[in-house]
């Protein structure tokens, strides 16, 4: 199957800027960029999607270059958006584009990153103005996507410049690293086109490059892509531990299951529709979400990672928690109520103290009634104590009462 073709049965083409991609993509090795701009420390899985589409073509022997953004991020890319970005000092977003290029580079190993600052940076405002600036059209400019849905509610001349600069970025890898090809998503395409466009004006009718988007991610019931209840999920492990990020994708919606699938996994076609079948038999067993979540988190943050998050969520669905070790305990119970303790304690009080009874009473009642564990063994015996050394590696001690109320002791 051509690779166009597979983009398509994976849901990720929107558009391409000429019909010819389909083979060139086929009978050649192209290089290509994709960029993201440093707004934050991390990328999150609303930016996966580009990488994945990157990591296909380079299966398909074509030439990765994974652009940060380090001079576009103190622009402020006006796409997608309602309201102007805060702008970045430039010590924040060179900080950001260093923590975003680690990233990519464990997703895509031997791919290129570059960073757009090193030739923005050099451009003086008198030559920025007349050997780019003389190309662009204003009412070309006005007519995108971009700035049109912006100009109701105002846009900065800074944001507004934005697809000058990004268009600069595709205009020196093409020169430079013979780029002629820009891959984003769906909001992108006013600024590829942008890019094209220049290509054309700066070395003739006859310079051919390309562009190709995908859609834009949204979640069955309409809503972005990307976050859940407690906002964005991270990269970054100490933004987003490889155990949420991979309860995130195992939580993934039925009705979102087989779009994920195809979107986000690297099984062949055949293997793809396999899964998708058992799954539809058997949605309960959530074949799909387990598919996504493997993959994902093994690319993300390494195999030994996956297997500690798949520890975690067997160990807390069993109850069998004394099988964690401290690392685990205290990822799996992030956001679990806690209280520390310095001395043994009676696991009556400590119940109270816990919030898991009320009274001394309601305590004896629920150890009496085999309703109280404590690192995942029933505790009958009134006089039980809770003592450091028993804890798991002497550092916690989980009780729970009942099936789902919880509380992590930490001994200190």
């Amino acid at each position: 199957m051509r690779l166009i073709d597979e983009l398509k049965y994976r849901g990720l083409l929107s558009d391409v800027t000429d019909e010819a991609i389909g083979d060139k993509l086929e009978s050649e090795s192209m290089t290509f960029y994709v960029g993201a701009d440093p707004t934050a420390k991390s990328l999150h899985v609303g930016h996966l999607i580009s990488y994945l589409v990157s990591k296909r073509l380079l299966e398909r022997g074509h030439k990765p270059i994974l652009l940060i953004g380090g001079g576009t991020g103190l622009i402020g890319d006006p796409s997608g958006r309602g309201s102007e970005r805060q702008l970045l000092t430039l010590e924040t977003s060179l900080e950001n584009a260093e923590g975003i290029a680690s990233q990519v580079r464990r997703i895509l190993p031997n791919a290129q990153v570059v960073n757009n600052y090193d030739w923005i940076s050099k451009f003086n405002v008198i030559t920025f103005l007349r050997d780019i600036g003389k190309h662009f059209n204003i009412n070309n400019m006005l007519n995108k996507d971009s700035v049109k849905s912006r100009l109701e509610n105002g846009i900065s001349f800074t944001e507004f410049s934005y697809q000058i600069i990004q268009s600069l970025d595709f205009l020196h890898l093409y020169d430079t690293e013979n780029c002629r090809l820009q891959i984003g998503g769906q909001e992108q395409w006013g600024n590829i086109t942008a890019g094209l466009d220049l290509i054309r004006k700066v070395n003739g009718p006859e310079a051919k490059a390309y562009g190709l988007t995908w859609p834009l991610l949204l979640k069955s019931d309409g809503t972005k892509f990307g976050k859940s209840a407690g906002g964005a999920v991270w990269l970054d492990k100490d933004l987003t531990s490889p155990y949420e990020f991979y309860q995130y994708w195992i939580n993934t919606p039925d009705a979102d299951a087989v779009d994920r699938l195809k979107k986000f996994t690297f099984m062949s076609i055949e293997e793809t529709e396999e899964v998708i079948k058992a799954f539809e038999e058997a949605p309960h067993q959530r074949l799909a979400q387990k598919k996504v979540a493997e993959e994902l988190t093994v690319l993300v943050h390494g195999k030994e990672a996956y297997e500690s998050a798949l520890n975690i969520s067997r160990a807390l669905f069993s109850g069998d928690v004394k099988s964690l070790n401290a690392s685990e305990i205290s990822e799996g119970f992030k956001d679990v109520p806690s209280i520390e303790i310095t001395e043994d304690k009676l696991l009556v009080d400590l119940l109270i103290e816990a919030g898991l009874a009320s009274s001394k009473r309601e305590s004896r009642e629920f150890i009496k009634n085999n309703a109280v564990s404590v690192n995942g063994e029933k505790v009958s015996d009134l006089e039980f104590m809770v003592k450091r050394e028993n804890g798991i590696d002497q550092s916690f001690t989980v009780l729970r009462r009942g099936k789902k109320k919880y509380s992590l002791v930490k001994h200190f």
